[in-house]
């Protein structure tokens, strides 16, 4: 086994394109399980298997818990990704970094525009040993960087669409 290491800081190399450039994509599918419900006993798996999770809806929203929950995984992923830039950038800048870590506190919540839900997102960074201003310009370009962050301040292309359904009139009515 070969030993892991970080990516290559070419990654910070800019793009001049017209269009959006993708360099990775993956597809994650969640069934609804037991329930039929996937908050409450879906599974997300991976196309490639490298993620199975079982889904549970926590005990704050009536849930029995035991499982994780779409915010959990979203706040784990944008704490990887956000640490993964903050490392590529302090890297191309020759700053050390040891033991830096991310937290993301995420709230799943009532959202006062629409009386339905939204989600909040709070962002830590701890960077021991690191000068101050540095550490401050450091977050501040890593936040440009970091498309977690981005899509967090700006919103994300997202595309919703019926991709199957069942044409028979009536039979999933109740």
């Amino acid at each position: 086994m070969s030993k892991l290491k970080a990516p290559p800081v070419e990654l910070l190399n800019k793009y001049s394109g017209a269009d959006f450039q993708p360099i990775y994509s993956t597809k994650v599918t969640v069934s609804g399980g037991e329930a039929e419900h996937a908050r409450a006993s879906g599974v997300a798996r991976s196309d490639d298997g490298n993620l199975e999770v079982q889904l549970r809806l926590p005990t704050e929203m009536g849930g029995e818990g035991g499982g994780t929950n779409p915010e959990q995984l979203f706040a784990a992923a944008y704490a990887a990704c956000f640490h993964g830039a903050l490392n590529l950038l302090a890297t191309r800048n020759r700053i050390t970094l040891r033991g830096a870590r991310v937290e993301v506190f995420v709230a799943f919540g009532r959202d006062p525009m629409d009386g339905l839900f939204s989600l909040s997102a709070d962002v830590r960074i701890f960077l021991p040993g690191v000068e101050k201003s540095v550490a401050e310009e450091l977050v501040r370009n890593t936040e440009r960087l970091c498309p977690y962050a981005k899509m967090a301040r700006n919103g994300i292309t997202s595309v919703v669409a019926l991709a199957a359904a069942s044409d028979t009139q009536g039979l999933n009515k109740q």
